[in-house]
């Protein structure tokens, strides 16, 4: 069973750097993001200091869900997911794997990032540590949360506005706590816990619910 797992985490992994890197996608989405807003707002930097990590926040998000809308959809259109069905592993299991490829391949690389593009807004060097441990603790719940859009929208002709509309209300205490994590007024590690607590409820639920959506397909 665990070869199992590692060649469908490897096969999901090549899939996603061959189709051209849903992680560089979702980079370039970020990037014109924080670049566009200081148009937006205007050059004030302590007022995009202050708004930073909510900035960031919801760009991760939205660069996230680039990707999500097509994590089940191609192995419906070409028939792998029927062979996922029936493979050995459980699908519940499958729907982590693919999760945890998609996480690699999309938000770990906008985490990395973050530090660079955070600067561009004008926020502290010292601040930077606290929201890219935050991005690491919360982004997992993420896209855990998307996989169950995913999985209810799989069978609908380009569900990615519907997947959006269904997944975007959960991901509010994510960001509530993410942004929460900058409050000078709160101790920075307790909405770093409350998001790794979110992030293993997800790895928990997530599965199985995505799993139960795509049984009744």
């Amino acid at each position: 069973m665990m070869r199992a797992a590692i060649a469908l985490l490897n096969r999901d992994l090549t899939i996603a750097l061959r189709i051209g890197g849903g992680g560089a996608v979702g980079l370039i989405f970020f990037l014109s993001i924080i670049t566009l807003t200081p148009f937006a707002i205007g050059p004030d930097l302590n007022l995009l200091a202050r708004i930073a990590p909510a900035i960031i926040w919801i760009a991760v998000l939205l660069a996230t869900l680039l990707g999500l809308d097509r994590l089940f959809q191609a192995d419906e259109d070409d028939g792998v997911l029927d062979v996922l069905h029936t493979s050995i592993l459980p699908l519940e299991l499958i729907v982590l794997i693919k999760c945890i490829a998609h996480w690699l391949t999309t938000a770990l690389p906008l985490i990395i990032a973050t530090p660079v593009f955070a600067l561009m807004l004008g926020l502290g060097t010292g601040d930077l540590w606290v929201l890219s441990l935050s991005l690491l603790a919360g982004t997992p719940a993420l896209t855990l949360i998307g996989a169950i859009g995913a999985a209810l929208t799989v069978s609908v002709r380009r569900g990615g506005l519907l997947m959006a509309v269904l997944i975007l209300p959960l991901t509010i205490p994510v960001l509530i706590f993410g942004v929460a994590a900058q409050d000078p007024n709160v101790p920075s590690m307790l909405p770093i816990l409350v998001l790794v607590a979110f992030s293993l409820a997800a790895i928990a639920l997530a599965p199985i619910a995505a799993a139960a959506a795509l049984r009744h397909i």
